[in-house]
């Protein structure tokens, strides 16, 4: 069986940051969820999905000196 969490990199996706990524990504890619035609929709999701890789790729590597606690 398969394990997703066996990724050594595998973090946790904070949520108000893929927020904030949502609503700061184009807004014809937000609207173009909605449109009836499927080829709008499909581009729409492909903008919104890179827009959030690239974001979440971009950010800052955590801390170093910040305390690992073991969980």
């Amino acid at each position: 069986m398969f394990h997703i969490c066996s990724y050594r990199r595998m973090e946790r996706i904070d949520e108000r940051a893929v927020s904030a990524i949502l609503l700061a990504a184009p807004g014809w890619a937000r609207v173009g969820l909605a449109m009836p035609d499927e080829r709008l929709r499909e581009r729409a999701a492909d903008a919104l999905a890179a827009t959030i890789s690239e974001r979440l790729a971009s950010t800052p590597a955590p801390d170093r000196n910040q305390l690992n606690l073991p969980l």
